[in-house]
């Protein structure tokens, strides 16, 4: 999975996914896997799944096919026209399954390249605190 998105991918595939924060040449390693299929076996419950990651290479960051919006109301004047174009990577996909030790970290986790990305707080407002320390200063006067 990447971007909310599943794939269905082997070896050696060159896929395009939402663009991801990685350099051109570097390794990715996917770390949300779904199902594993190899031959007869089949792997498909978490605990099967679990340390199954896929491993590829960052090939290109290509842009998607522009698409035309055009909205048009008859007898309002009304004709808007609108473009898109995605940002996509190419993805090449090296290998399917446990990493090797070399590439597991020291928790035994495997090693991601790419940073996760952290939501920033918002700082909390004032105003809540104010109106109860006014309420608090109203009560001590009514006494």
């Amino acid at each position: 999975m990447s971007g909310g998105k599943q794939y269905r991918v082997a070896a050696g595939d060159r896929i395009l996914v939402d663009r991801i924060a990685a350099d051109t040449d570097s390794e990715l390693t996917f770390e949300r896997v779904l199902l594993v299929a190899d031959g007869d076996t089949l792997l498909a419950r978490p605990k099967e799944l679990a340390g199954q990651v896929v491993t590829g290479r960052v090939i290109s960051h290509p842009r998607g096919k522009k698409i035309d919006v055009l909205r048009y109301k008859s007898k309002k004047r009304v004709r808007v026209h609108r473009g898109a174009r995605a940002d996509l990577t190419a993805v090449e996909i090296l290998s399917i399954g446990k990493p090797a030790k070399g590439e597991m970290s020291t928790k035994g986790e495997p090693k991601v390249d790419v940073p996760e990305a952290k939501a920033e707080s918002k700082p909390r407002s004032t105003k809540p605190r104010a109106r109860a320390a006014r309420s608090a200063d109203e009560a001590e006067e009514a006494d």
